[in-house]
């Protein structure tokens, strides 16, 4: 597909899969299969080259609790509890409450897959709120990570990767007799997706709980308070739309979320370290991964995008 001079795109490195219409890698990524969808929001495999040298400096920022399985690159995050280097790991990601700073040496391949809120409750892992903006090998969640590590044969295609892991999912929850998680936070996630301007007034009477009950529900199952939980979701599609991948078609409607230029500016900054017009000149190509996965579930939960529909940005 033909690259433009989009400021912003990191020609030193190259997708081995898709690629938005101005060169930005994008992850093979898809919805779980139905029996998993209570769970799993997300999985994906991303496989991009670089020279072997190549030192890309960038950024993640989920919103959800991750299962990541680093099979190449040399990697480095600036969790909460300071620096973090991994080479070939299997890990558990918190959600991150700010743009989490990573850097990966080389070329390098990341497998795996987005929990719901409310699914590690449901699993019995630790509260979230204990785990934003952390990361730690499988074990300490009750995981194995050599289990995981062994569950991608080498050349295998992605959908055989993704189907591993949905395999070992179902393994999991049928030996934890894993309930589907609270229907709470399952209510706030979609309010988090379709309409993050709404009170937490609001959000209680949505979700039929009383105020208190959703704070404490939210805090366990997101990490951070309801009314933060919408902050993020706004900043979080307001960057999808400055890195390209967003329905344009819904440019003007987010940034109605914001009162004007400069509450945009001062929220998008304390959220992602930057401003908007920074965010949009620099590459970010880790960022616009993580970004890109999150938009397309989130365009197909609101049926704004079909399951395995092309993207609008492709």
């Amino acid at each position: 597909m033909a690259r433009n001079n989009r400021p912003g795109v990191d020609r030193a490195i190259a997708s081995a899969g898709a690629v938005t219409r101005d060169g930005q890698p994008i992850s093979f990524s898809r919805a779980p299969a139905a029996d998993l969808a209570p769970w799993v929001g997300r999985l994906y495999v991303t496989i991009v080259d670089a020279p072997a040298d190549y030192r890309l400096a960038c950024g993640i920022f989920n919103d959800t609790a991750m299962l990541r399985i680093q099979l190449r690159g040399s990697w480095t995050a600036e969790t909460a509890e300071g620096p973090r280097q991994m080479d070939r790991a299997a890990l558990f990601f918190g959600p991150n409450t700010r743009r989490l700073p990573i850097t990966v040496t080389g070329s390098f391949t990341s497998v795996g897959l987005s929990l719901r809120p409310g699914a590690c409750s449901a699993l019995g892992l630790p509260s979230l709120d204990t785990l934003c903006d952390r990361l730690a090998p499988l074990e300490t969640i009750g995981l194995s990570s050599s289990r995981w590590m062994n569950l991608f044969a080498e050349g295998a295609s992605p959908e055989a990767w993704c189907a591993a892991m949905e395999a070992e999912l179902r393994r999991i929850i049928a030996e934890r007799a894993a309930e589907e998680p609270d229907p709470v936070s399952t209510c706030v996630e979609a309010a988090a997706f379709t309409n993050p301007e709404i009170t937490v007034a609001a959000l209680a009477a949505q979700c039929s709980a009383e105020q208190r009950r959703l704070e404490r529900i939210v805090r366990r199952d997101f990490g951070i308070p309801p009314k933060q939980v919408m902050r993020r979701a706004r900043a979080l599609d307001m960057a999808s739309h400055l890195r390209g991948v967003a329905d344009q078609a819904e440019a003007e409607d987010l940034a109605l979320r914001y009162y004007d230029q400069s509450h945009l500016i001062r929220e998008f900054t304390a959220l992602f370290g930057m401003s908007p017009s920074q965010f949009v000149k620099a590459p970010q190509p880790l960022m616009t991964l993580a970004l890109e996965t999150r938009q397309t579930r989130r365009l197909e939960t609101i049926a704004r995008l079909a399951p395995g529909g092309i993207k609008p940005w492709q």
